[in-house]
């Protein structure tokens, strides 16, 4: 199939910053592409051919939408997955396919996935309601201290907590959940997979992620990780298995813990392009936006080795501003050599929306990281 400046539609679920980012590599390509978004203002709608406003969870809206394209691609996984079942039914080529999304959309189908197929995970408990995790606390089943999550819609750290008492239960929603236990680790890394329709498959250098201690969000992402060959083996391994047992097409982006004595545990998975991924943008050879539409096209997969050492700075709204946004001190990072800012055209801030992201390359690691800290410590984003 001709997909370059030709009659072929690319349709796309979710227009925030993952799809725009998307749509850059697309517009690179010519590609023509329909966006579904249900904010008016998403980000994607600026950089797509066509936009349509409308409920990512609808069944019609999503399968409208995907019987005017002929591969349907997503930027978030909180879809309607019935009308994508449908459209694959009747022929619409659906990447990742629904299947996978049913496993990962529902973080308990999600770990008992990982059980099935050897796959290493923290132990868990499953529970319908959150009085039962009461029931279980009072009865020796559960310990305290351990995670608590949501099975659906949790995103950009909403919908987990740790809980380290009985009182931390008490403001979170009543429906179905997981427990985890809380494990010992030193590292939080990822590996991004690429498998394209065909079944090439890539993976790109394990990164090492920072969390902030609150938000439970990435701070920093740092490319290549500073673990041993052993590890970053290791952790490539079972992103690997994780991405064949799920039949993956697309980017995967597999997260993990390494723990005291060098286990890694796969914690949670993301069927698209990710925040572990957006160093890639300046210091890979083919990005992970670039890798996802050539994966669902069924082209060959580019190169995923970095160019250079980076590093990712995520900007989120600081505390206490919520409105119109501004990026004070911007000017300031612009100023160093090797950063790059990405904005998300987002006008609205509140604390802790992601609002962008700064790139920091550098040949050296360790210097990346310090430019890091210092971008980190200038930029704020706050409101008028």
């Amino acid at each position: 199939m001709n997909y370059f400046s030709s009659d072929f539609k690319l349709g796309i679920l979710g227009g925030g910053q993952l799809g725009k980012m998307m749509l850059y590599e697309t517009r690179k390509y010519d590609i023509h592409t329909k966006v579904m978004d249900p904010s008016s203002d998403a980000p994607s709608r600026i950089a797509c051919n066509e936009f349509i406003h409308g409920d990512l969870m609808d069944y019609d809206a999503v399968y409208n939408l995907g019987k005017k394209v002929d591969i349907l691609t997503i930027e978030i996984e909180n879809v309607n997955l019935d009308a994508l079942a449908k459209l694959e039914e009747e022929g619409v080529k659906v990447y990742p396919p629904t299947q996978a999304l049913r496993i990962i959309q529902n973080k308990a189908k999600q770990k008992l996935f990982y059980v099935d197929n050897g796959i290493p995970t923290a132990d868990f408990q499953r529970f319908a309601y959150k009085s039962e995790i009461e029931d279980s606390i009072a009865n020796g089943g559960l310990k305290f201290p351990f995670i608590w999550k949501a099975t659906l819609f949790g995103y950009d750290g909403q919908g987990v907590k740790v809980v380290r008492k009985l009182q931390d239960l008490e403001d979170l929603p009543a429906g179905e959940c997981i427990t985890e236990e809380l494990v010992p680790f030193k590292n939080e890394l990822a590996v991004i997979v690429a498998r394209s329709a065909s079944g090439e498959v890539k993976t790109y250098p394990v990164v090492e992620m920072e969390f902030h201690p609150e938000a439970n969000q990435v701070e920093y992402v740092l490319c290549p990780a500073r673990i041993s060959e052993s590890v970053a083996k290791k952790a490539n391994e079972i992103a690997l298995k994780v991405s064949d047992k799920l039949k993956q097409v697309g980017i995967l982006a597999v997260e993990m813990f390494q723990t005291e004595d060098d286990q890694i545990l796969v914690n949670e998975v993301a069927p698209r392009p990710h925040n572990s991924g957006h160093y890639s943008i300046e210091a890979s050879y083919t990005n992970q936006f670039e890798q996802h539409i050539r994966a669902i096209l069924d082209l060959p997969l580019g190169s995923t080795e970095s160019k250079v050492a980076g590093i990712m700075v995520n900007l989120v709204g600081a505390e206490g501003h919520t409105g119109d946004v501004v990026y004070q001190h911007i000017e300031d990072i612009m100023k160093l050599e090797g950063v790059t800012p990405h904005i998300y055209g987002k006008r609205q801030t509140r604390p802790f929306r992601k609002m962008g992201h700064v790139t920091i390359v550098n040949p050296d690691i360790s210097e990346a990281r310090k430019t890091a800290e210092l971008v980190k410590n200038t930029i704020k984003v706050i409101s008028k």
